[in-house]
């Protein structure tokens, strides 16, 4: 099975580009973030023509998260991160599909830090580990995917030196994500490939993408029941040099769940 994730950056601009790589490289589930739409102007007949179906929580202009699954239809089971019911900001969807829980997750940018947005973001890490701790108690095939807006370590950035102080890199920030993976969760990609220099994001400008300075922001979170059914990870970098493209690259993993 095949599991992806990908910051669209605005779903309708760049539909034609999502559609292209939907059918080039058909994961069995898409988690998107950055819609950038109202739930009424998700395209969701343009997705089930090329054999997606799919759930969404959207929000005009910003944010935005959705999950697709190919030839099923994902059973909506959360809209919304817990633990803060007047965060009107669409960054968090869930679904079963296949016996497996998938979140799909778009965690604030948090810049300017400090600052107010970067509490926020600090604020929405401890409910996301406040719940992340509940599905790993719960010992179900649970996994947390999307854009976290964290590079983990120095790795994970091209010139570690000039992010030190960004939301992004903040030692906070990059605590938050380590505590998660304390309580029981596997970094795909940097568990399949320890030692390697991968980027998920590359700025538009100054010829960012092919100088290959990037970023690893885009991650997906493995529950200890699901992790030993890893088979491989990569960034899937071709849309990424497309025309009026994300500025994202769509990030896969395969995974190959027990038969019944």
């Amino acid at each position: 099975m095949k599991i992806a994730t990908y910051n669209v950056n605005g779903i309708n601009g760049r539909l034609p580009n999502l559609l292209r790589w939907l059918e080039d490289d058909a994961p069995d589930v898409v988690c998107l973030q950055e819609l950038k739409s109202p739930d009424e102007r998700f395209p969701r007949r343009e997705l089930q023509r090329v054999g997606y179906e799919a759930v969404w929580h959207g929000q005009k202009s910003w944010n935005g998260v959705a999950i697709l699954a190919r030839d099923r239809m994902p059973v909506l089971t959360r809209r919304g991160l817990p633990g803060d019911p007047d965060d009107a900001h669409s960054r968090y969807i869930e679904a079963a599909i296949d016996g497996m829980l998938v979140g799909c997750l778009y965690l604030p940018n948090g810049n300017p830090a400090p600052g107010a947005k970067f509490d926020y973001k600090l604020r929405w890490f401890q409910r996301l580990q406040a719940y992340a701790a509940e599905l790993i108690e719960l010992g179900i095939p649970a996994l947390l995917v999307g854009d976290y807006n964290v590079m983990p370590t120095d790795l994970d950035v091209y010139a570690p030196e000039r992010w030190r102080d960004d939301a992004l890199f903040r030692p906070e920030v990059r605590k938050a994500y380590a505590d998660l993976l304390a309580q029981g969760w596997t970094d795909a990609v940097r568990h399949l490939h320890p030692k390697e220099r991968i980027y998920t994001f590359w700025k538009y400008w100054r010829n960012s993408f092919e100088r290959d300075a990037g970023l690893r922001i885009d991650h997906l979170l493995l529950s200890p029941t699901v992790a030993p059914w890893l088979r491989s990870a990569s960034v899937r970098r071709g849309p990424r040099s497309w025309d009026h493209t994300s500025d994202h690259a769509p990030v896969m993993i395969e995974i190959e769940p027990p038969a019944d």
